[in-house]
């Protein structure tokens, strides 16, 4: 992959090493990565790939339907573009808190 790739992975989890992923991500090889599913689902609180600026982790909600409103659309397209300016996200969790 490029540098300037981004890993997008809304499919199987087992596909990705998990542990390249992570090297990969650490050393600028790739750009970053956005994971709806990890191998291990949920994903672990220990997990280093929690602490990786360059990562967007979401809760196994990728789905493909008729019914997503425009405005979730509109949300993860506002959070896209955020990411890509290195602008703050929208929604972002509050580990501490839990949510």
């Amino acid at each position: 992959m490029k540098r300037s790739a981004y890993l997008i992975n809304i499919s199987r989890g087992a596909l990705i090493d998990e542990a390249a992923l992570g090297n990969a991500l650490r050393a600028g090889t790739i750009a970053g990565a956005g994971l709806d599913v990890t191998t291990e689902d949920p994903i672990p609180k220990e997990s280093p790939l929690w602490n990786l600026p360059n990562t967007i982790i979401t809760p196994h909600i990728a789905v493909e339907s008729v019914k997503l409103s425009d405005s979730v659309v509109d949300f993860w397209c506002e959070n896209v573009r955020r990411f890509a300016e290195n602008e703050p996200l929208l929604g972002v969790m509050n580990r501490k808190a839990g949510y």
